[in-house]
């Protein structure tokens, strides 16, 4: 009997111990403290404690599972601080075992990560050598010998290269990735790999690697001039890119045949001389260009040269303003062949602003390779017979053909003899290519016959337009009669010309009087352009 109330208690009693057990453990509650990151090479503390535990108390230190350490507190009030140098395999998991009272409990885990600081970090790039053309990729990478846990910075010449920077860049990983490069990326480049570890930054900086992005060449234009070699003639033919990166290679063909090749560091210019006869086709010359990735061709030119002959003519232009004000004469010379001519004015048989003499004339300027002389001041001083003169230009002693005279001469009723207005008269500092870049010229017979012709052709078109005008208004209901009146009064006023010569003067004049007017004109060769100053 008494064996079988035995046999009842134990299940109470196993019940009883294991909520013993279960109470004793539940009160212990041990806590790991210690970094998670740590350089190889430090040293790292972890401490474990385990509050209201009875003595004795066995601290376990356990890696990934394992005992790394252990220690025991026989007095209970002395946790323990477990202290290793950190090496390459000290990485991984960490958490405290606490055994007391009979009964254990397990802390928190904390995972260690074994940092290597960056070292021997160089840049490399794709392509290798950092040579790109323009539009092309360029990748750069920071590569370390030895480093974990990185971070990474780029220098472009020596400024940081942020995301914000430019939207050129692309930073990934350790890359630095340009896409369709330009010239203004070329440039040093450096990069500097660091780790930090609780505020602590250790970092290894390459050196810089120049990149270097090339541009395409561009078509060559050719050119070439002549000169007198002794007793024969020479042509120097000039190929000339006008951009592109250095070096290239020219080469000029003839025909198909190459003549000379040469290669270029200084600029995109390259001359060959080629032997040239006056009057004779020498063949079809064209230059060539040509790079590691490129071969471009010239447009042809022919070498021939054509000796200066055959007529030789003036042709004179007034040009005036808006308000029909004499604002300058433009002189061209005409010649009838020639390659390369040179040409020399001459007023009344005295040389004007030939090659090395001073102007004669203050107020006058060449254009065009001579062959357009501008008058901005036209008076007594600068009328008078002007003609040109031409000759080969690579020959000085070559023979002049000359153009017959024309006779520049302006009357006082067209240029005022006192006046300090910009608008009646051109001013002496006025730009010369203004003067030449003027309108298109009417020919006419004398400077008031065509201010008369200008301003019966302004006058006449808005005049028949106006009486269309008034023929329609005159059959519109009664409310358009005041619009009417308005643009009949302002239609039917005549603005003043520059010569104040009104519209009923300019009509009132008989065939006798415009004849006498031609008559005492400028020659019939000159022209006349209405201009806007």
């Amino acid at each position: 009997m008494k064996n079988r109330q035995t046999l009842d208690l134990l299940p109470i009693l196993a019940l009883a111990s294991l909520l013993i057990k279960i109470s004793a453990s539940s009160s212990l509650h041990p806590e790991l403290s210690g970094p998670d990151m740590a350089y190889v090479g430090t040293r790292v503390v972890y401490r474990c404690k385990a509050p209201n535990s009875s003595p004795p108390v066995i601290y376990e230190l356990m890696k990934d599972g394992d005992l790394f350490n252990a220690h025991t507190d026989h007095e209970g009030d002395q946790p323990p601080s477990f202290s290793q140098k950190v090496i390459a395999s000290s990485d991984g998991s960490y958490h405290c075992k606490v055994t007391a009272g009979g009964s254990t409990a397990v802390s928190n885990s904390i995972k260690l990560s074994v940092v290597i600081p960056a070292s021997n970090t160089r840049v490399t790039s794709e392509p290798f050598p950092p040579v790109a053309y323009e539009g092309s990729r360029v990748i750069l990478a920071c590569d370390v010998k030895t480093g974990s846990h990185l971070s990474y910075t780029w220098f472009f010449n020596r400024k940081e290269v942020t995301p914000s920077t430019s939207t050129s860049f692309h930073l990934t990983g350790n890359k630095l990735v340009m896409e369709k490069v330009t010239p203004e990326q070329a440039g040093d480049y450096s990069c500097m790999a660091w780790s930090s570890v609780q505020n602590i930054r250790r970092f290894s900086s390459s050196a810089e690697v120049q990149v270097i992005i090339k541009i395409y060449v561009s078509q060559p234009k050719i050119s070439f001039t002549v000169f007198k070699e002794g007793a024969s003639y020479r042509g120097n033919v000039t190929c000339l890119s006008s951009r592109g990166s250095l070096p290239v290679n020219f080469s000029l063909l003839v025909d198909g045949k190459e003549e000379g090749s040469v290669t270029v560091t200084e600029s995109l210019t390259a001359w060959f001389s080629v032997a040239v006869v006056p009057g004779q086709d020498m063949g079809e010359a064209r230059c060539r260009v040509k790079t590691e990735v490129q071969e471009l061709m010239s447009e042809p030119v022919t070498l021939e040269v054509v000796p200066v002959g055959g007529d030789v003519k003036v042709e004179v232009e007034y040009l005036y303003t808006s308000h029909s004000k004499l604002a300058a004469a433009r002189l061209s010379c005409h010649i009838s062949r020639g390659t390369f001519p040179h040409i020399s004015w001459l007023l009344n048989d005295s040389v004007l602003l030939d090659s090395h003499l001073q102007p004669v004339l203050p107020c006058s300027a060449l254009i065009y390779n001579r062959q357009t002389l501008i008058l901005t001041e036209l008076g007594p001083e600068e009328s008078g017979y002007y003609h040109c003169r031409a000759r080969d230009s690579y020959d000085e002693s070559g023979p002049w053909v000359e153009s017959a005279p024309e006779l520049v001469q302006v009357t006082g009723s067209l240029v005022p003899k006192t006046t300090s207005s910009i608008e009646t008269a051109p001013s002496k500092n006025k730009s010369f290519k203004h003067i030449a870049d003027m309108l298109p010229v009417r020919r006419h017979l004398s400077p008031f016959s065509s201010t008369e012709a200008l301003m019966s052709t302004l006058e006449v078109i808005p005049i028949v337009f106006c009486c269309f005008l008034l023929l329609m208004l005159a059959l519109s209901i009664p409310c358009v009669y005041k619009m009417f009146d308005c643009k009949k009064a302002h239609l039917h006023s005549v603005p003043p010309d520059a010569d104040g010569v009104p519209l009923s003067e300019l009509m009132s004049f008989s065939g006798e009087e415009l004849a006498e007017t031609s008559r005492t004109g400028r020659h019939v060769q000159n022209q006349v352009a209405e201009i806007t100053m």
